[in-house]
């Protein structure tokens, strides 16, 4: 895999074609720096495009992780050689809970965020891991 960047994500797949990954410790700081990494690693790949909407859904699901798990905070972008018209993204934390997607009121300050990256994905999901859990989700790359 090229560009690899950290080894610490946990309960990632392995998958042939571009990959980057970040570890980021479970601090409110993480939510920014991965959106500035992950914004700046589309425009390396030539993906500008997706790169408001991939950083929106990257800082809904690091802030899940950091409201509820205590460690490290995995991002992993993939450009599978399988899949060339699509971008998927992880993000993993060693909490073994995974998510629930609820019905936020009206006037409720969070509870979205899973609905917003359902609502703004090609596909979306989750996997338990060894050492926790990863949510994934997938973009179309324009072209």
């Amino acid at each position: 895999m090229g560009g690899l960047l950290a080894w610490e994500v946990i309960g990632v797949l392995h998958t042939e074609g571009e990959c980057v990954e970040w570890t980021f410790p479970a601090e409110p700081g993480a939510v920014r720096t991965a959106r500035a990494l992950v914004r700046g690693q589309l425009r390396t790949w030539g993906l500008d495009s997706l790169g408001d909407i991939t950083a929106l859904l990257v800082s809904e699901l690091v802030t899940n992780s950091l409201r509820h798990a205590t460690g490290p905070i995995g991002v992993r972008l993939l450009r599978p050689a399988a899949m060339p018209d699509a971008l998927l993204v992880e993000v993993s934390d060693p909490l073994p809970e995974l998510p629930r997607e609820r019905s936020a009121h009206p006037d409720d300050e969070g509870g979205r965020g899973l609905q917003l990256v359902a609502g703004s994905s090609r596909r979306w999901g989750m996997r338990p891991g060894d050492a926790g859990k990863t949510v994934w989700f997938e973009l179309a790359v324009p072209g």
